[in-house]
């Protein structure tokens, strides 16, 4: 993931003073990974975490372009010198100085280790000892959520060439979000009530991922499905039983669906039962029995018998990333980094916090179809003057400056 920083909101700071900017962010980063601790060891035999202070990595490059040249629709190339790439260290942090003095502040932290929730918990208290404050700390709960029971594992489904995977933004304003919801609830519409706007954004993107699929093979006859995960956080009571649990804490539910000539509306009612199947009898059972498993096998079966045209959703909603500051304000942009993965869409919100931004990963010749068919029913995100070839003739300037193990 990446957050971006403006230069004119570098508070208290030179903008120029990168030095000054890098040993605040270490410092910090050292301190933060005292509590967080087993983000600064290693990964020992896949599945067991050796909290050795091994250190974390850190590294800083300088960009001779402005910050909002790398703030494109397309993102697989410009985010790429921006972002740290991942090795055994399980946080990798890379700080980008822009000519202008922006900042951007990449992060990769293992996925084996910790799920959003988790991360935005080590982030907000990396940011807070960055501005010096106090930060309110619960404790790590590091007892695991074994969720699902026994070992659960999904076979390789299919195989995508991530060269041939390019991903887009697709911006839904507060507007656009209404129109969404009074179209799911209209007396033609589904009976649903009061759809959020993840899932009227996701049902309309599911819709549209069907319409791909059919327009590439409109003979075929396969069952559409659709995976969210779902964090198990304030899912329980007491809710505090997984609040603070630093793991892999979620699941991924699957709605199906037959037909691919209704409209968006008819699908946002089997995500929603989909989504509120996962309530505090469910996961006690997917903690002590095979329920889950068994709600993946159809999933698994389809897809294995090539009958199944699948998509992914990851919402990273409400988690409120728009307020991780160092010091010098709030980020101008986020960017969760591209998935090489076709058909996965990555949710979060906008800067206003009334709208949704989709990353959404598909093969270039179909993220062309499905643009044209998404972008009536959402806003332009706004473009630099400098276009794309702009952008690569700097690509030599992107490289560490320092690289420093941080303990």
């Amino acid at each position: 993931m990446i957050f971006f920083y403006q230069a004119d909101e570098l508070r208290g700071l030179i903008s120029t003073n990168h030095l000054q900017i890098s040993q605040k962010l270490k410092q910090s980063l050292s301190n933060t990974l005292t509590l967080f601790y087993p983000l600064a060891g290693r990964i020992q035999d896949m599945y067991v975490v050796d909290c050795n202070d091994a250190a974390s990595k850190f590294i800083e490059a300088r960009a001779r372009i402005q910050l909002n040249d790398a703030l494109q629709e397309f993102i697989n190339e410009q985010v790429k010198h921006l972002k740290p790439i991942p090795g055994p260290a399980l946080v990798v942090v890379k700080v980008t100085f822009f000519d202008c003095g922006g900042i951007a502040i990449g992060l990769c932290v293992s996925h084996k280790l910790a799920d959003g929730p988790s991360i935005m918990s080590f982030l907000n208290a990396w940011a807070a000892s960055c501005r010096g404050e106090a930060h309110e700390f619960p404790g790590l709960n590091l007892n695991l959520a074994n969720i699902p029971a026994g070992n659960f594992s999904l076979p390789k489904l299919r195989s995508d060439d991530p060269k041939n995977i390019v991903t887009k933004r697709f911006v839904f304003d507060k507007e656009k979000l209404e129109a969404l919801k009074q179209a799911a609830t209209s007396p033609s519409g589904s009976n649903v009530k009061n759809p959020t706007r993840v899932e009227v954004v996701s049902a309309f993107i599911w819709k549209h991922f069907i319409d791909v699929a059919k327009s590439e093979n409109p003979e075929a006859k396969k069952t559409f499905a659709a995976s969210h995960s779902v964090n198990l956080r304030g899912r329980t009571s007491p809710p505090l039983v997984l609040e603070n649990i630093f793991d892999n804490c979620y699941m991924s539910m699957t709605a199906f669906t037959s037909t691919s000539d209704g409209e968006f509306h008819d699908l946002v009612t089997p995500l929603r039962s989909a989504i509120k199947k996962v309530n505090e009898d469910y996961i006690t059972k997917a903690r002590s029995g095979d329920n889950y498993l068994n709600d993946s096998s159809k999933f698994v079966s389809l897809a294995m018998n090539g009958e199944l045209e699948f998509c992914f959703f990851i919402s990273w909603c409400r988690y409120f990333v728009y307020e991780v500051g160092y010091g010098w304000g709030k980020p101008i942009s986020f960017c969760n980094s591209a998935v090489p993965v076709k058909n996965i869409a990555c949710l979060v919100d906008s800067r206003s916090g009334d709208g949704i931004e989709a990353l959404i990963s598909m093969p270039q010749d179909e993220v062309e179809i499905l643009e044209s068919k998404i972008k009536p029913f959402t806003v332009p995100r706004r473009r630099s003057t400098p276009k794309l070839h702009d952008f690569f003739r700097f690509n030599c300037i992107f490289g560490p400056v320092f690289d420093t193990l941080i303990v």
